[in-house]
């Protein structure tokens, strides 16, 4: 993990063992609107009291706490282990009018916060209205019951009690209690009450994936049947011209893909771009398989902010695999600014990311949000880039060069581009790019309403069994598409299917943007210019990043299939 070098708050609650009597800390962490899940506001930035227990600072233990506005702040609430405590007083609130419109704004727009102890969250509500809405209550009481199994904590839950009136020029009264009560849940199932298996495990979704993983049968079945069919025939008439002596040859009608074998090796446009989008594909593909891997084997979901420092550490860690597949396309396409394109695939994707996280930022700051980024978090995500992702992409690009950098194309390329002869509509590389993206969108679109809600919505995604399945569809519905629409391009005699193949498989991304519009009109209910502007900006970065891997995968899988073909075919 990517730790930052702070200070640890406190031993005992990351060793989850106490001995009887020891303090057990109450951390109050965000509060926001429920509709809202990530315009989130430190729980104080609401006029709460704080109990009367010295203060305890905490600090951003690893990176991806940082990042995702955990704002942890001493509850000021004595609580020891295993001893109980009876209804008491913590605090007071003197509630002039400007707390009171405070708490009534909150209760309001439904506000929710969230504490934890031992690092297990609790979530209650603020305050509720009357059926009139013209009073507003308060929750004063804070019902605690905490289970314990050993010198362990397994369980906690909050009853939200004590409704009081909020009338302006008065004191309201903050109380807590605690139980302590034995339980039979293990440690290590401790979270298994947070997950919803009812929601995950739906015969909706298993029938998404036999219904994708149907997709895939019948798409390699076709792709397989239509090329071996199409390819024998093109070979047995390619075979017979040769035997054709150079008059018949002439006089014969030539067409077909073996007509552009001059030409099918050309460099793409804009090679130099075109050589970073797919060195990065590659590795996103890398970060998310041993991510995915990583969160199979280990419950990421019990530790703040493990996923995204995990997330983030692989990235670093894999940036190699950018500079390998980059760099030594790049090189085989004739490349020479190769230091320059080394930049550009290094820092892609992390200037993709950095930028919107940046302009997002500027409107957390405005509304004092705790999803604002702070300054020495910013810092060390710099350093991550040009320390530790630029070096090893270095690292790569240079291997990619001198190990897989040599043009060996089974094809001489002409010197003189062949000109593209005039096509149907349907053939051209625009409707084929448009096209393209509808069945791999087609295998994931279900997987991706599981993703939305666990992310947009309060659910813990945890079948990371099903996204590694989706995954493998989605990789082989992408090859097989790409793969047919080449063979249709290169058919007609348009040998331009570098980028025709990477785009129409990036196209995907345009239907999984379009989808995430459909699901924040219909699936939630978010509103406000803050959440509105981090749905449509993250949503943005995932889409294009999903379609950037998407093309480079497509482009290998299409890469291999045309140098296969034109292995195989007699050339003059």
């Amino acid at each position: 993990m990517l730790l930052l070098l702070l200070p640890r708050a406190r031993a005992d609650e990351h060793e989850h063992t106490y001995q009887d009597k020891e303090e057990v800390v109450l951390w109050m962490n965000t509060v926001g609107p429920y509709h809202n899940r990530q315009e989130t506001y430190k729980y104080f930035s609401l006029p709460f009291c704080v109990g009367s227990k010295k203060s305890i600072s905490h600090y951003h233990e690893t990176l991806g706490e940082a990042l995702q506005g955990v704002e942890l702040e001493f509850s000021g609430l004595d609580i020891k282990f295993k001893d109980d405590v009876m209804p008491a007083t913590y605090c007071e609130i003197d509630l002039d009018k400007e707390k009171r419109d405070a708490f009534v704004y909150a209760i309001k727009n439904h506000y929710w916060y969230q504490m934890y102890i031992d690092d297990l969250p609790i979530w209650g509500i603020v305050g509720e209205a009357d059926e009139n809405g013209e009073d507003y209550y308060l929750w004063t009481y804070k019902k605690l019951e905490i289970g314990f199994n050993g010198n362990r904590i397994v369980d906690v839950n909050l009853t939200s009690e004590g409704k009081v009136k909020l009338v302006p020029n008065t004191k309201i009264q903050m109380s807590y209690s605690v139980k302590w009560k034995k339980s039979d849940v293990k440690f290590e199932d401790r979270f298994d009450k947070y997950l919803d298996p009812s929601f995950f495990q739906h015969r909706i979704h298993w029938f998404s994936i036999f219904n994708s993983f149907m997709m895939v049968i019948f798409l390699v079945g076709l792709v397989s049947m239509i090329l071996m069919r199409t390819l024998r025939k093109d070979y047995a008439r390619y075979s017979k011209e040769e035997e054709m002596d150079d008059m018949d040859r002439d006089l014969g009608d030539e067409y077909g893909w073996k007509q552009v074998h001059g030409d099918v090796f050309r460099p793409s446009s804009h090679p130099l771009i075109f050589s970073s989008l797919i060195g990065s594909g590659c590795q996103i593909f890398a970060v998310s398989l041993i991510v995915i891997i990583v969160a199979m084997i280990e419950d990421l979901y019990t530790e703040r902010g493990s996923m995204l420092s995990t997330a983030i550490f692989v990235y670093a860690a894999t940036s190699p695999v950018n500079g390998y597949f980059g760099g030594s396309l790049y090189a085989r396409q004739g490349g020479r600014r190769w230091i320059k394109q080394m930049f550009i695939g290094a820092f892609l994707i992390p200037a993709m990311v950095c930028g919107t996280a940046f302009f997002i930022n500027f409107i957390a700051i405005y509304y004092h949000a705790s999803r604002a980024i702070p300054f020495g978090t910013m810092v060390a995500v710099c350093c991550i880039c040009f320390f530790v992702i630029l070096p090893l992409n270095l690292v790569g690009t240079i291997l990619g060069r001198n190990l897989s950098g040599q043009p060996n194309f089974p094809c001489r390329v002409n010197a003189v581009p062949r000109p593209i002869p005039e096509k149907k509509w349907f053939m051209e590389p625009a409707v084929i790019v448009c096209l393209g993206g509808i069945l791999p969108f087609g295998s994931i679109f279900i997987e991706m309403y599981f993703i939305f809600t666990s992310f947009w919505a309060y659910k813990i995604y945890y079948v990371y069994g099903f996204m590694m399945l989706v995954l493998v569809i989605l990789c082989i519905v992408t090859v097989c598409v790409t793969i047919v629409c080449t063979y249709f391009l290169l058919n007609a005699e348009d040998y331009r299917w570098q980028w025709t193949s990477f785009l129409s498989a990036a196209s995907t991304a345009i239907y999984v943007y379009m989808y995430s519009f459909y699901y924040y009109f219909f699936k939630t209910k978010m509103y406000g210019l803050f959440q509105t502007s981090f749905y449509f900006g993250y949503m943005a970065v995932f889409s294009t990043a999903l379609g950037i891997m998407c093309g480079a995968i497509g482009y290998m899988g299409t890469s291999a299939f045309v140098r296969k073909i034109y292995t195989n075919v007699k050339i003059d």
